[in-house]
């Protein structure tokens, strides 16, 4: 009867009504923030190295040319963050046979750095840890890097590690909750955040950054 086919359906809509409510929507992703606009370098200025080369943009891409020994960019926004963070750009060597894109970057109340193709070209790791930099600690990694190469660089800072990648390839993963993070002291001048080379041109590119959930 038209009763029973009714109590039916009903029946069967209450046992399929959970299968077929809609998930519940995920969080939405942490959205990256822009640092570089590609064409100015509006939100940047010459970190203050004694001898630095010149600061400027060309082809979307802030060069750092070569100075008596450091050139950099220090970022001169407001409210980097300090922890539970992760920024990315990239970056190649164009002339030189030293770092090319060192970045410096917050570590809660201290800062650290992240060294690339530092010491004659070839030591990847990070400056310092326990007072020792990266030629020295147990972050230090050879990594051959080729001229005109664009190299993406990561780097994560949560509460108790740091960790940073190379096109994708771990590089470093450091557990630093009782370990002393600091910086060479030539590199205050790119606190908060900054980038420089060494006796090298450098260029950076689609340089951003993002807060992390700290669950």
């Amino acid at each position: 009867s038209v009763m029973i086919r009714m109590l039916c359906l009903a029946c069967l809509v209450g046992l399929l009504g959970p299968a077929l409510a809609p998930a519940v929507a995920p969080p939405p992703p942490v959205v990256w923030t822009s640092l570089f606009d590609g064409k100015t370098l509006k939100g940047w200025k010459e970190a203050d190295f004694f001898g630095k080369g010149k600061l400027h943009v060309k082809d979307g891409a802030i060069v750092m040319e070569k100075g008596k020994a450091l050139t950099g960019a220090t970022f001169a926004g407001k409210d980097f963050p300090t922890a539970d963070y992760e920024f990315t750009f990239e970056a190649k060597k164009i002339e030189g046979d030293d770092f090319f894109c060192t970045s410096t970057f917050p570590v809660g109340d201290s800062h650290c750095s992240f060294v690339v193709g530092g010491w004659s070209g070839s030591v990847v790791g990070l400056s310092n840890i326990d007072f020792q930099d990266a030629s020295a600690n147990e972050t230090s990694k050879y990594k051959t890097f080729e001229k005109n190469r664009w190299y993406r660089i990561t780097v994560r800072v949560t509460k108790d590690r740091i960790k940073a990648w190379i096109d994708g390839e771990k590089m470093v993963d450091i557990d630093i909750s009782d370990r002393t993070v600091g910086i060479r002291v030539e590199c205050n001048v790119c606190k908060p955040f900054g980038l420089c080379t060494y006796n090298t041109v450098g260029a950076v590119r689609d340089l951003r950054v993002r807060k992390l959930d700290s669950k």
